[in-house]
């Protein structure tokens, strides 16, 4: 990959021109002189930086904000970056230390809790938007993917090349690899390919030092660490080698609707008993919210069954004939297709759209207020557990509100919970994804609907992983616990930690004490170091 080899220049000669001390009296135009007297071998840096008095400042922040909860933060970044190159980004983190500011990076703009664009304290944006390449070998069955590309431009830029091979990570396209590969990253693939994060192998990160390293030179631990516990802790995130992976000719898509009245609760009943042991290459997810009863127009609970089989339909029906007749699947409610026909499919685009649609970096319903959370499950749900959760669906701010259900089992359960920090591997049935949507404005309204999800959280802690109640990093919730402006103890960062990364969390803690020790790299949940700097 010509750009990305080209990055390898020597940084630590540059690096050693501009003191890493930071003064808090500077202010952020001495920041942004410091940008521009930082040696750039080929592109100027002076193009592509945002101070609030820019006229293009208010729309290249916003252009990546996922989220109408934070659209109008108070917090606002003193300057964006969008780096051009990599000594864009070198420039950026010396000089962010040199000048007191942090540091949050941003690749598709989907932070649950809007961390990769919003801060407490004086911080700047390195928005990666335009490192966007992509190269794929086809012969080796891999690629190099900048940190800005989304995963809708690396599944169409695989489509390109090939109608045989893909990559198991998410599924909506405009989330950024940057964010998700390193947070784990999971799509319909996994149970037959494990995670985005499981199938990287080769990464570039500019460290805390401002020098640019791959897998070779970045050691076991850091490589380690990138892969499922949060990049932004460690670095910023250049670009991913990945592993493409097969995928067949023709594939099976469907989705099969059943209400309550068309006994949901029994069905899932089954589901969760046989999900999880399926075929590999079959995997059935649940979409659970509430609709308009077809029978009497009264509002009911619907669970929609969604699935990707790696196969053809023939071989499809007597498999689910065999092992979940339940659904009372029938041919009729399958079509086959091919894999990157499956994306858009399960992306929500129906009516014939052109792959093209995947290079769009907006999303496909429009923005909304949102937020969400995770749990993992090890024992089914009775059914009487089931039947709880129901009402909440009914009340009002449930109207966009969801349950998902995502299978595990297959290939992750093969893989260690140890090998990456992503640790919820074999045991676990399930993954719950909760979320709610809501488009009224004002704090009355959100504040409404985030304690309608709270309580549905709370109502659900009986039925799931206990010791510690597990979560999802790339599902961020700072409910479940948040650092005291980036110096919080390792004790007390423990209190999500483990939720997220069980036992890898005190690994995590010990690379980055090696990588990062005075904590440069942080934000409301970034891994700390054992013993932070600053107040405790």
């Amino acid at each position: 990959m010509k750009r990305l080899s080209s990055y390898f220049i020597a940084v630590t000669a540059i690096a050693l021109l501009f003191s890493l001390t930071p003064s808090s009296a500077d202010s952020h135009e001495k920041f942004v002189q410091c940008l521009y007297n930082y040696p750039h071998n080929t592109t100027s840096i002076s193009n592509v930086v945002y101070t609030q008095t820019n006229s293009s400042y208010s729309s290249v922040l916003d252009v990546s904000i996922q989220n109408l909860r934070f659209f109008n933060a108070t917090s606002k970044p003193l300057v964006v970056v969008t780096p051009l190159a990599v000594s864009h980004i070198q420039a950026t983190i010396i000089c962010s230390q040199r000048h007191g500011l942090q540091i949050r990076t941003r690749s598709g703009g989907h932070d649950y809790e809007g961390l990769s664009y919003v801060a407490g304290v004086p911080f700047v944006v390195v928005d990666l938007i335009k490192l966007r390449e992509i190269v794929v070998d086809v012969e080796n069955s891999t690629a190099w993917v900048e940190a800005g590309a989304t995963i809708g431009e690396l599944y169409y830029r695989i489509s390109q090349k090939s109608k045989t091979l893909g990559f198991p990570a998410g599924v909506c396209p405009p989330v950024g690899v940057g964010g998700h590969f390193s947070g784990g990253g999971y799509g319909f693939l996994m149970r037959k390919f494990g995670l985005a994060a499981d199938n990287v192998i080769d990464a570039h990160i500019v460290d805390v030092n401002g020098n640019l390293l791959d897998k070779e030179t970045m050691g076991e631990d850091l490589f380690w660490s990138i892969r499922g516990g949060g990049g932004a802790s460690f670095g910023v995130i250049v670009a991913w080698k990945i592993k493409l992976v097969p995928v067949p000719s023709t594939v099976t898509v469907f989705r099969v609707p059943r209400t309550l009245e068309e006994n949901a609760t029994e069905i899932i009943h089954k589901w969760q008993r046989v999900a999880n042991k399926l075929n590999e290459s079959l995997t059935i997810r649940i979409n659970m919210g509430r609709v308009n009863s077809s029978q009497n127009g009264n509002l009911t609970v619907q669970a929609q069954f969604e699935s990707l089989y790696l196969g053809r339909v023939d071989d499809l029906i007597p498999l689910m004939q065999n092992s979940f007749p339940e659904l009372g699947l029938v041919r009729e409610d399958c079509t086959e297709m091919s894999w990157i026909e499956s994306i858009l499919y399960m992306a929500g685009f129906t009516n014939g759209e052109s792959t093209d649609v995947l290079l769009n970096r907006t999303q496909l319903n429009g923005l909304s207020f949102f937020k969400a959370k995770s749990d993992y499950v090890k024992d089914p749900i009775p059914d009487v557990g089931l039947q709880g959760l129901w009402p909440f669906l009914y009340e009002d701010e449930a109207e966009d509100a969801f349950v998902q259900f995502t299978p595990y089992g297959g290939r992750m359960n093969e893989i260690s919970e140890s090998e990456t920090p992503f640790p919820h591997r074999s045991g676990n049935i399930f993954h719950i994804q909760y979320g709610v949507s809501w488009y009224e404005k004002g704090d009355v309204a959100a504040q409404r609907h985030v304690n309608w999800i709270r309580r549905v959280y709370s109502y659900t802690e009986a039925y799931v992983s206990k010791s510690p109640r597990s979560a999802y990093l790339n599902y961020r919730d700072l409910d479940i616990g948040v650092n005291n402006n980036g110096y919080t103890s390792f004790s007390q960062a423990s209190i999500w930690g483990k939720k997220y990364f069980n036992n890898n969390f005190n690994r995590l803690a010990r690379v980055k004490t090696k990588v990062d020790p005075q904590n440069f790299f942080r934000n409301e949940q970034s891994i700390p170091p054992l013993i932070s700097k600053g107040r405790k």
